[in-house]
C-alpha cells in the first residue's frame, strides 16, 4: 500500500473506518470483526478510525483485543470523543469528563497514550467558543494523548477548527456527492499543516453502485433509521443525499467508470487523487470488502480529464441535493 504522512507519521493511505464493527450497520459478529481488522492490516492498512460511542465502547474494545493478541507494528489508532453519555452535552466538554472518557478509551484500547483523539461532531457553538480545545491540550501535556483533532459536519466548522493552535487533523465528509471541501478547505489545511481524513467516501454504499430504490437494510442499520437524519446528522447517512436520488446519481456515474474498474474503485481513487487528503477511511463489514478497499491504493491515478469531468458532474448534479450543514 502507498503511504502518506499523517501528522508527521507515515501511514497507509487507505485506512479502515471501524464504526461498523461497533454497531449501527447491522450486526457484525466479534469473530468477523477480528477477521476484518486482520485482513485490512495484512493488505497494508495501518490507520484505524474508531470512537468511544461506536457500540458504546465495543469498537474500541475489539481493536484493543486485536492489538493485544496480534501486536501489529506501525499502526495508528484514531479515536473520537464528545458524544458519550453520561454525562452528555455540555458537561462532556469539561476537563474532568474529557479526562475520564479518554482514560476509558485508553483502557479499552490498551494504549498508554492515544495516537489521536478527535472531537466527535460536537455542536458548532462549542467549536466557535473554542474552550473545548483547552482540555485536549492539557491531556496532551499529561501524556494521555499524543495529538488532537476534530471530526466535523460542515466546512464552516472545519474552518473554525483551523484557527485552533496545535490541531493536527480534521475528519471531513468528502466524496463524489460532496466535493465542496476541495474548493474551500484543502489549500487552507495544507497551508496550516493540518492532515485530512476523508470519511463516508462511498456515501454509505451508494457509490458502490449496487443499490436499487427498493433496497432494504436491517432495523439496526443507520441506513434504515437515519436516512433522513432522524437519529443524528443527515450527512452521515448516504452523504446527506435522499436515498432514491442517490441511487439515480449512481446510475449516472456508470458512464464514467473506466473499463475494468468498479464504481467503488473510481469513487475512492477520485478522493485519493487529491494530495491534501492524508487518508481515506471506508468501512468494511466483510473481509472481502476490507481487501478490495485496501487494493485501491495501488490503482493508478485517474486520467486528468476524467477527474475534471467527475468533479464538474458532482458540482452540477450531486451537490445541490445534499441536505444538512455542508
Amino acid at each position: 500500500m502507498n503511504e502518506r504522512i499523517f501528522a508527521g507519521v507515515p501511514i497507509g493511505d487507505i485506512g479502515l473506518g471501524c464504526w461498523q464493527i461497533g454497531g449501527s450497520w447491522g450486526d457484525v459478529a466479534e469473530d468477523d470483526a477480528m477477521a476484518i481488522l486482520r485482513a485490512a492490516y495484512a493488505q497494508g492498512t495501518t490507520f484505524f478510525d474508531t470512537a468511544d460511542v461506536y457500540g458504546m465502547g465495543r469498537s474500541e474494545s475489539l481493536i484493543g483485543r486485536w492489538l493485544r493478541e496480534d501486536r501489529p507494528e506501525g499502526v495508528f489508532i484514531a479515536t473520537k470523543q464528545g458524544r458519550f453519555s453520561p454525562p452528555g452535552w455540555p458537561d462532556n466538554f469539561t476537563l474532568e469528563t474529557m479526562r475520564a472518557h479518554v482514560d476509558a478509551s485508553r483502557q479499552r484500547l490498551g494504549m498508554e497514550t492515544l495516537d489521536l483523539v478527535q472531537l466527535h461532531c460536537i455542536p458548532t457553538e462549542a467549536l466557535r467558543d473554542g474552550a473545548v480545545f483547552d482540555p485536549l491540550r492539557t491531556l496532551r501535556a499529561e501524556g494521555r494523548i499524543a495529538r488532537f483533532g476534530a471530526s466535523v459536519e460542515s466546512m464552516d466548522e472545519a474552518l473554525l477548527c483551523l484557527e485552533q493552535d496545535g490541531i493536527s487533523s480534521l475528519q471531513i465528509l468528502f466524496n463524489l456527492f460532496r466535493p465542496k471541501p476541495a474548493r474551500v478547505l484543502f489549500d487552507r489545511a495544507q497551508a496550516k499543516g493540518v492532515s485530512l481524513i476523508a470519511r463516508v467516501p462511498l456515501a454509505s454504499g451508494l457509490l458502490a453502485g449496487r443499490f436499487r430504490t427498493d433496497s432494504t437494510f436491517a432495523e439496526s442499520d443507520h441506513r434504515n433509521f437515519n436516512r433522513d437524519g432522524a437519529a443524528f446528522h443527515v450527512g452521515e447517512t448516504f452523504a446527506g443525499v435522499p436515498f432514491a436520488d442517490g441511487v439515480a446519481l449512481a446510475e449516472q456515474l456508470r458512464e464514467f467508470v473506466p473499463a475494468g474498474w468498479s464504481m467503488a474503485q473510481m469513487a475512492l481513487r477520485w478522493i485519493l487523487d487529491h494530495p491534501a487528503v492524508s487518508v481515506v477511511i471506508p468501512g468494511a463489514s466483510t473481509v472481502a470488502q476490507a481487501e478490495r478497499n485496501a487494493a485501491i491504493s495501488d490503482l493508478p491515478e485517474l486520467p486528468e480529464e476524467l477527474h475534471r469531468r467527475l468533479t464538474d458532474w458532482a458540482i452540477a448534479n450531486a451537490e445541490p441535493l445534499v441536505r444538512g450543514g455542508y
